[in-house]
């Protein structure tokens, strides 16, 4: 059925546009290749790689100046090249055919820093109601449910909510953006997070402020740790 539909309708890579041809998926051989992985060293915090040669564990300034509420973040690539354009169809253009691809991102990097963590839930982060109807779906929502199947870890959807509308956030420094979302979640039936260890996943981490206030309001709610996983840093 694959090949047959692969006949009929050509896939082409979200990266370059050319045909993927025997290749599983939607981005060719040369885009993987160009792909950006995100290895060490970098801060073990948040995970923002540092150039150079490191010896020893390192906390990037940002980090050890203001420090995240979550416990570690980690992302699979650059937000850049082929994984950017897929992203950013995946999220604007409604490019559903790309959740395998991205997936399989994530799917990666718990296999790399969390194998042996025991998972209690993944929870995505939550979009406000209001962009959730612009936008018709919660992009990060379909990542996390594509990566609990995956990995057999239970996926809570509504626990994590944001009630605040905060708008976009891509012209804010990294201090407006703290000030930005303080405040914009909150989580239902707290009991459920007790004592839990929550993988919170989003699509893309830039400053990380997001994610922070989500892992403050799930510790709140009792969590014992929150691990950040994003298909991009950007």
């Amino acid at each position: 059925m694959k090949a047959l539909l692969d006949l009929v309708y050509p896939r082409q890579c979200a990266g370059c546009g050319m045909r993927v041809g025997e290749a599983e998926g939607h981005l060719c051989l040369d885009c993987i290749s160009d792909t950006t992985l995100l290895t060490p060293p970098y801060c073990e915090v948040c995970g923002e790689p540092v150039s150079g040669r490191v010896d020893h564990a390192y906390t990037c300034h940002q980090c050890a100046t203001r420090r995240p509420c979550y416990d570690w973040a980690r992302a699979a690539t650059r937000y850049e090249g082929p994984v950017r354009d897929a992203l950013h169809d995946f999220k604007y253009r409604q490019a559903l055919w790309l959740q395998n691809d991205l997936v399989q991102l994530l799917v990666a990097l718990y296999h790399v820093h969390l194998h042996a963590t025991p998972i209690d839930a993944v929870i995505p982060v939550p979009l406000h109601r209001r962009r959730r109807r612009q936008r018709g779906f919660n992009q990060s929502e379909f990542l996390a449910r594509g990566l609990s199947q995956e990995i057999m870890r239970p996926l809570l959807l509504k626990k994590l909510v944001r009630i605040g509308y905060t708008g976009s956030q891509t012209s804010l420094s990294a201090n407006e953006r703290v000030k930005n979302v303080r405040g914009a979640f909150t989580v239902r039936q707290e009991a459920e997070m007790e004592g839990k260890c929550i993988l919170l996943l989003d699509d893309v981490v830039t400053t990380g402020a997001t994610v922070s206030e989500c892992a403050r309001v799930l510790k709140n709610a009792g969590a014992d740790r929150v691990v950040v996983l994003s298909v991009a840093r950007g």
